[in-house]
């Protein structure tokens, strides 16, 4: 009888585990299915050569053709465009994937969760994204030489039309890669999966912070005689600043005064806004996973706390997610999830189409709208680089990365203040030296080139 009962319940425990494990691949097959069915493994839509036997293609939001599947594996017609796109299109071997096909190769190939693919395989693809190719290839183009990434959305649809990463190659004609420093880190797309010390442009969150903070904010002033002591350490600035409200220390970029703003406030206020304004959080579309920021204050001195104030010490961003926040500054507090794939076709049936989702508010309006003022005078009184005749509203960053702060990445970062170019935008440029000299002017290109496109559209 014993020898019966133990049976009995190791049968029922072997019913419950495998009832268990018929729910979880349940739930990650309608979760996940439609990713499954894109793998490469899948003999039902590919070759044995590893080419998709369906005509599929990735075009541009004008229509550029950057990518098909037709006679195997095509990329755009030249090679500006071509290397402008490689980090969203993929290459050849696989070192940097195509993210974007197999996240919605069941929405190109006509795939359904309960009939499968048997008969509803797809003769013809097409997946539309945001991003246009002009816009890709000025960015390439004024970051030249540089390693970094530029990023435009519009901070009211959450479209990206710019998301350009270099370093980068054509894919038709690849070049001597390993052991060359200048295509370092080539295989990753710095827009969406990197980190970098943001350098002034943080002191947009140290400001957010005093201005909900500090009452007196707007009517104190900070003295800079080019450095200051902190603690037992000495924080040094770039100029001598002489006698500033808050408005002058942000315009002068003023290290000083920043610091001193950044110790008051302490190290716990500091990290409740970073945490509030989800400038380390991860952001999800399209198959993509932002990487995570970082800023690690913890039970710190105050001259640390000054210097992570700055955007120095520890601090981390990612720049796609920093290019949300200035969404969120422009749009009052409320900025625009973004996307790269706008629509997807099969057999010239709409199978996806992008819809616009709101983030999570993170700033309150009234906060919003002092700072847009803010960094609207840090573009009238010092950036001269920009050009365009529209409220852009900007900050500059220049990151020490280096022990001795002699090499040093250039940031800039703002959004433009207009209902028929609501676009935010970011710059980082490695080893560029100064955001107001080196990043500024790539914003000013890359911007004219995005509201040409909005225009003729």
């Amino acid at each position: 009888m014993n020898k019966i009962s133990h049976r009995a319940y190791f049968a029922l425990i072997l019913a419950c585990v495998l009832l268990l494990g018929a729910v979880a691949f349940t739930g990650r097959y309608f979760a996940q299915a439609d990713q499954w069915v894109g793998h490469s493994g899948n003999m039902h839509i590919y070759d044995n050569s590893g080419n998709l036997d369906v005509n599929l293609s990735i075009r541009d939001r004008d229509g550029t053709m950057l990518y098909s599947t037709q006679d195997g594996r095509t990329f755009a017609d030249d090679s500006e465009t071509r290397k402008a796109v490689l980090h969203l299109t993929g290459d050849r071997n696989g070192n940097i994937p195509s993210i974007l096909l197999d996240e919605y190769g069941g929405d190109l190939i006509g795939y359904n969760k309960l009939t499968g693919l048997h008969g509803t395989v797809a003769q013809e693809g097409d997946e539309i994204l945001t991003v246009s190719a002009e816009v890709q290839r000025a960015a390439l183009s004024a970051l030249g030489d540089y390693a970094g990434a530029v990023g435009v959305y519009n901070y009211k649809t959450g479209e990206i039309l710019c998301a350009v990463s270099t370093p980068t190659f054509d894919p038709d004609n690849v070049p001597e890669i390993e052991g060359n420093p200048a295509y370092e880190g080539v295989y990753v797309n710095r827009f969406l999966q990197s980190t970098y010390t943001p350098g002034s442009i943080f002191k947009l969150v140290t400001t957010v912070a005093a201005i909900e903070q500090l009452p007196d904010w707007d009517s104190r002033t900070w003295t800079c005689e080019g450095s200051c002591k902190i603690g037992n350490d000495t924080v040094y600035c770039h100029g001598y600043h002489g006698t500033v409200t808050m408005e002058e220390a942000l315009a002068h970029s003023c290290n000083v005064a920043y610091a001193q703003i950044a110790a008051e406030l302490g190290e716990d206020v500091l990290k409740q806004y970073v945490s509030q304004l989800g400038i380390c959080d991860r952001l999800s579309f399209d198959g993509y996973r932002t990487r995570a920021g970082s800023f690690t204050l913890e039970d710190s001195p105050d001259f640390d706390v000054g210097w992570a104030g700055i955007g120095q010490h520890d601090d981390l961003i990612n720049p796609c997610q920093y290019m949300t926040f200035m969404g969120a500054i422009a749009n009052g507090g409320e900025a625009a999830s973004p996307y790269l794939v706008k629509q997807v076709t099969s057999n010239d049936k709409t199978t996806y189409q992008a819809k616009t989702t709101m983030l999570e508010e993170t700033i309150n309006a009234r906060t919003a709208r002092k700072l847009r003022d803010m960094m609207r005078n840090n573009v009238q009184t010092m950036y001269g680089a920009i050009t365009l005749d529209l409220p852009v509203c900007a900050k500059s960053g220049t990151a020490e990365v280096s022990a001795d702060g002699s090499v040093t990445n250039a940031t800039f970062a703002g959004f433009i203040d207009d209902e028929d170019y609501p676009l935010a935008f970011v710059v980082v440029v490695e080893n560029g030296g100064s955001g107001s000299e080196t990043a500024a002017p790539i914003a000013n290109t890359v911007l004219w080139e995005c509201i040409d496109v909005l225009d003729a559209e």
